[in-house]
């Protein structure tokens, strides 16, 4: 069948949205947490509705990749679907924060299958090289739900209440449902006996979250050297040496340890690792760049960075193309991470007396490095990968991208805080102490308020600090470059995947024989 038949775009569009769905979730509700608070009370908790959500998508990302490898991507797919309209259900039903918080994690995990559930699909019903047009598509996705999502959230909390925050997935996820049950259908697989890693299940939730509480906690709720940042530290690294173990001794693994024998495999994951940690990492802090040195208000801030965001699409759907057109995509890495240096030395040199513009081309440029390691690496999994293993490829490479976004920002942030700390001790002494903001920053209302001088000094101060996390980008992302320069060119495969609107099949499973190249071993 034809790769671009009515259908199949009928299909990949249902898929799109889903993604959309599961991304929109994070932004929009940010914008109504102010309204969920003051009706439901816990503001100490509030916070855990977004972090309860993030950790139950991270979690779901392996497993229902692993899932779908065994027992069908269509189907565990439309179990995702039905779990994350659920939660939506009963996340806009909760009458306590503490239900809130329990229902974004049923529908976090909604999310996370949602999101590797469109990418395996896309993986088995196209080959890499066919796909390669529609992870573009992937990548206009992301941008509009990043874009959208806090306009959505307040308009629908104005006009409506934070409850339809939630509501609002219920139609296009049931359309969603409806296009993917009635028309994809994927050859069917040869039964066989699954043993499902309840074990690896088990631990790698416990990994998550012990290193979500970590990064959330260790410089900020608690001292690095605190009992129980210690503790945590220690409960992350068991986990892992249990979970590796477990890896080891399951028949069917969540994460096949085996997937590591491929040399293009495991240079992913470092450069999936690598991109969330810088990618993402850094966001809050150009943030507080444009606001602290730059003296923006919110909403100046917010048009600067929407560049990142436009650097981010733009760059990634140009990529898909060239990736489609040539079949190679060893170096979109390479410029990735050359990229995210250059930005980094740049900013490393920026100060108060910087220029709008042109840090707005400085910020353009950590939107450009992200964009071309996006899709390109998302590529490089799926070509690696047998057919049989495309979820649990998958699942691993973006759970990777997700630990280091969260360890990345962790990073910065003890960096920054520290450097501030000291340097606004140095110059103001024991007065920067008491108009420090909780999250180690100064307020806008607390900058307004203090001598044209001492004003000065504290910028001068941020800009120092701020400094010190860019020029650690550098490092970082050498080790990155060295990494992608390992990536070889090994050719994305072409011909014609499952397709999936109208396979000869009624089936809704994978068929095991069909197989991408597994790249170099």
């Amino acid at each position: 069948m034809p790769v671009s038949s009515p259908k199949t775009n009928v299909i990949v569009l249902a898929l799109m949205a889903a993604a959309f769905l599961a991304l929109l979730d994070t932004q929009v509700v940010a914008t109504a947490l102010p309204a969920m608070v003051s009706d439901l009370g816990g503001l100490d908790q509030f916070a855990w509705v977004t972090t309860g959500y993030l950790i139950g998508g991270c979690a779901a990302l392996p497993v229902f990749g692993k899932l779908g490898d065994l027992f069908g991507r269509k189907r565990v797919f439309i179990t995702s679907i039905i779990v994350f309209l659920a939660g939506s259900v009963v996340c806009g039903l909760a009458q306590t924060m503490g239900q809130l918080i329990v229902f974004r994690v049923i529908q976090g995990i909604g999310s996370g299958g949602l999101f590797i559930g469109v990418l395996a699909l896309i993986g088995e019903m196209f080959s890499p090289r066919e796909g390669a047009r529609y992870y573009g598509w992937f990548s206009i996705t992301f941008g509009a739900a990043s874009l959208l999502g806090p306009t959505l959230g307040g308009i629908l909390t104005d006009l409506a209440s934070w409850r339809w925050v939630f509501f609002v997935n219920l139609p296009l996820g049931l359309i969603v449902l409806a296009v993917v049950s009635s028309l994809l259908h994927l050859p069917a697989q040869v039964p066989k006996k699954a043993h499902i890693d309840y074990v690896g299940v088990v631990l790698l939730v416990a990994v998550i979250v012990a290193l979500n509480l970590l990064t959330s906690w260790a410089g900020v709720k608690y001292a690095w050297s605190s009992p129980v940042t210690l503790a945590l530290a220690a409960g992350s690294l068991l986990a892992v040496a249990l979970f590796i173990l477990a890896q080891r001794r399951a028949v069917d693994p969540v994460i096949p340890l085996r997937l590591f024998a491929d040399k293009t495999f495991t240079i992913v994951v470092i450069l999936s690792f690598v991109a969330g940690f810088i990618g993402l990492g850094v966001l809050n802090y150009l943030v507080l760049w444009l606001q602290t040195v730059l003296g923006l208000d919110v909403e100046q801030a917010g048009y600067a960075i929407t560049t990142l965001m436009l650097g981010v699409v733009v760059t990634s759907w140009l990529s898909t193309k060239v990736m489609g057109h040539s079949g190679s995509y060893r170096w979109f890495p390479v410029l990735s991470m050359a990229v995210f240096i250059l930005a980094g030395a740049l900013f490393a040199t920026a100060g108060p007396d910087t220029g709008v513009p042109l840090t707005i081309v400085y910020i353009l440029l950590f939107g450009i490095g992200a964009g071309l390691n996006m899709q390109a690496l998302n590529l490089a999994a799926r070509n690696s990968a047998s057919m049989q293993d495309i979820g649990a490829v998958q699942g691993t490479t973006n759970l990777m991208r997700q630990l280091g976004t969260s360890l990345g920002v962790s990073f910065f942030a003890a960096l920054m805080t520290s450097r501030l700390g000291t340097g606004l001790n140095e110059r103001l002494g024991g007065e920067a102490g008491a108009r420090l903001d909780k999250d180690g920053s100064l307020s806008p209302e607390v900058l307004g308020r203090l001598s044209s001088s001492v004003r000065a000094e504290v910028v001068d101060v941020y800009a120092n600090a701020l400094r010190a996390t860019f020029y650690a980008v550098i490092p970082i992302a050498l080790i990155g470059l060295v990494a992608a320069l390992f990536l070889k060119d090994v050719k994305l495969a072409g011909g014609h995947g499952h397709g999936g609107a109208e396979s000869g099949q009624s089936g809704d499973d994978t068929a095991d024989s069909a197989s991408a190249p597994r790249g170099d071993h």
